[in-house]
């Protein structure tokens, strides 16, 4: 248990955080949805945060012309996703931090069923309900690290990660985890899998809540970019999260196993490893400060999704 926690009471306050790059069409689309989820005091939204990274489009002044009651912050250059959400958690007064992406539509009382959870001051964070999708299950298989789909169910559920995109986190715990790893996963992808398995790691659990539902319009939003350069970016990043937290010998082993017969079979799957190295500083820095924190096993979490 977390006898730590600051947040013991129950009438925890949300900031939501609404990372975004050129998306002027979701954010005229969609805001409108979440600020009518605000007006809903049952959500106990306090504030509706928009980070904007560099935007190239008309995002910064739709935001000033049609929502003024949106927090508005601006980066003045690109920096990613995870340095997005970053900013936005840091900025908010909530308890709770609800991630949006702009292709995300929620019901008016999404977070009605999400408060009963926090009350156990081990939980972190809670995945809220896409429409069509159910938890995530951890697996370790042929030396990687993977999730796999679970289908929807009625019932609350373990899950292996919490989506960055349609997520609850208790801020505290975000903070004391170090956020999302902008150094390391930046541009995107991986991010929100290395910060949930790190809270697994550190003892924290992972929900995921049926009754929590909004409508995700998946790839909405880096769905525009080259597939080529999403897939290596998305490949590389999967690496760079291994090799920073995977701490178990015996797996690490198979880990390297795994990589070298990857590379015999799929040799342009060199050009991934390569382009993962590129980042082995930061790799090692981050290892060695995880394993101060860590308390589970890699094997232990693995166990619980099987």
């Amino acid at each position: 248990m977390h006898r730590e926690e600051k947040n013991k009471r129950k009438d925890f306050g949300v900031s939501i955080v609404i990372p975004n790059y050129n998306g002027e069409n979701l954010l005229l689309e969609n805001l409108p949805y979440v600020i009518k989820a605000k007006d809903n005091s049952k959500n106990r939204i306090l504030e509706i945060i928009v980070v904007d990274d560099a935007s190239i489009d008309q995002s910064v002044k739709i935001i000033k012309r049609n929502f003024p009651e949106v927090k508005l912050i601006k980066h003045t250059k690109n920096r990613g996703f995870a340095s997005s959400a970053n900013t936005g958690v840091r900025t908010s007064k909530g308890e709770l931090i609800v991630l949006l992406n702009t292709d995300v539509i929620p019901e008016k009382d999404f977070l009605e069923p999400v408060f009963r959870h926090f009350e156990n001051p081990g939980i972190f964070a809670v995945s809220l309900h896409e429409k069509g999708y159910g938890p995530a299950r951890g697996v370790f298989k042929n030396g990687f690290i993977q999730h796999e789909p679970v289908s929807e169910s009625k019932k609350t559920e373990n899950t292996f990660w919490v989506n960055g995109g349609s997520g609850v986190f208790r801020r505290y715990v975000w903070l004391k985890l170090g956020g999302m790893d902008e150094k390391l996963l930046n541009p995107f992808y991986w991010e929100d899998v290395d910060l949930s398995y790190r809270a697994l790691k550190s003892g924290y659990g992972l929900l995921w809540e049926p009754k929590a539902r909004v409508l995700h319009q998946h790839g909405s939003t880096i769905g525009k970019m080259p597939l080529k350069y999403r897939q290596r970016i998305q490949e590389r990043n999967q690496l760079l999260f291994i090799w920073k937290d995977l701490t178990s010998k015996r797996l690490v082993k198979k880990h390297i196993v795994g990589v070298v017969r990857r590379v015999f079979r799929h040799p342009g799957y060199l050009r991934i490893v390569l382009m993962a190295l590129f980042r082995i500083r930061s790799v090692m820095k981050g290892r060695k400060k995880l394993r101060k924190i860590f308390k589970i096993s890699d094997e232990a979490i693995f166990a619980i999704f099987r």
